[in-house]
């Protein structure tokens, strides 16, 4: 059944009549969610894609009943009112799909939400998505793409990257596993919701039986949730791959959030509280597939790849359970390897990790990328 969504939750667009509120509510109606309303000042009366359009979600709320979810397609400037409507009128959750927002209207509406108790996912969210069920905000881009991408299954996703949300969902699925609900956790230096506040759901969750993230250098989300599972409020297995763990010390790496500071935040810091606090660390994404399978079959601990090799740039070399326990599920790549760890990598090597290489039948992608680019 996934967490926070499903065919049942009620949701509302404040923004609709907007160019991204227009194209994301179609995306959100075609592929099943229920859609009950949108908002746009002085445009009550019209709709939008078949939805109807209010003035305020006050308006919505006294026709259709207590709001499950408002999702804001606003600019950045004036996405602090429009939060403040929504917690006014009780919605439980809001996901503004919306960078740029100046980091004090953060703060205020992260305090804000948490006094009307309404939970805040982001800023900079670009959605949730429970396979089958409901999408919020525009995480897939297309009905096609997200039937492809995200297959129904058992493992819970969060993801740092808004642009990566689907790499963990796709790696699992040629793994043989689906998601339960995939999260991005939005971009900006403050969240409403961060990844340790939702894990408790996900344990909470029959359906899912595992954790993968999609990390990233800096911020502190990651350590967090290593607080949790070290605490006992997390007690399923839980993956992590952090990208970026290539950049030198001091070099800023993709969003404004990924920031190191006092130790905490680094590539190392969350591999090592990961590990050991029970968790797993990948060191690619086709790992995670390979890890939870070693855990679903035998209910044995992998030991990590140790991140001190990774970041000074040597072969990082796997400490793992045996090859012959498990011959079917190891990859090809590490069955190649030779018994010791070489000292340092070629000097013609341009990745500090063998990755395995596959050629995937042009059948499997979406229709839209089989078409040949053309000269």
């Amino acid at each position: 059944m996934g967490i926070l969504i499903n065919k049942n939750t009620k949701v509302v667009v404040q923004g609709i009549t907007g160019r991204e509120g227009s194209v994301r509510t179609k995306y959100m109606k075609s592929y099943g969610t229920h859609v009950v309303g949108g908002t746009s000042p002085g445009k009550k009366g019209s709709d939008v894609h078949g939805v109807p359009v209010y003035n305020t979600v006050k308006e919505i709320a006294r026709e259709h009943g207590e709001i499950d979810f408002s999702v804001i397609f606003v600019p950045g400037h004036v996405l602090k009112t429009a939060v403040m409507e929504a917690a006014d009128a009780g919605v439980k959750n809001v996901i503004p799909c919306v960078e740029g927002t100046p980091i004090h209207d953060i703060m205020e509406m992260i305090a804000y939400c948490k006094a009307k108790g309404t939970r805040l996912l982001g800023p900079g969210s670009i959605g949730i998505i429970t396979p089958g069920e409901a999408v919020v905000g525009w995480l897939g881009g297309n009905v096609e793409w997200a039937n492809t991408f995200f297959k129904r299954g058992s493992i819970g996703v969060f993801s740092r990257s808004g642009g990566q949300s689907g790499t963990i969902p796709w790696v699992l699925r040629e793994g043989g596993f689906g998601v339960s609900t995939v999260i991005h956790t939005g971009t900006e230096p403050v969240l409403g919701t961060s990844m340790a506040d939702l894990l408790p759901l996900f344990e909470e969750d029959p359906e899912t039986e595992g954790v993968a993230v999609y990390a990233e250098v800096g911020g502190s989300q990651e350590e967090e949730c290593a607080e949790v599972i070290a605490s006992g409020k997390f007690t399923k297995p839980f993956v992590v791959y952090v990208s970026g763990a290539w950049a030198p010390e001091g070099q800023r790496f993709s969003h404004a959030s990924n920031i190191v500071e006092r130790g905490r935040g680094s590539a190392k810091s969350k591999m090592d509280a990961i590990t050991k606090a029970g968790g797993y660390v990948a060191m690619t994404p086709t790992d995670i597939p390979v890890i939870l399978q070693i855990e679903e079959i035998a209910s044995v601990r992998l030991v990590s790849f140790q991140p001190t090799f990774f970041l000074k740039g040597e072969f990082p070399w796997p400490l793992c359970v045996p090859s012959c326990m498990f011959p079917a599920i190891t990859p090809r790549w590490l069955k190649k390897l030779p018994a010791s760890p070489p000292t340092s990598l070629p000097s013609t090597s341009k990745t500090p990790c063998p990755r395995p290489k596959r050629k995937r039948p042009a059948s499997s992608l979406p229709k839209s990328l089989n078409t040949p680019v053309p000269a």
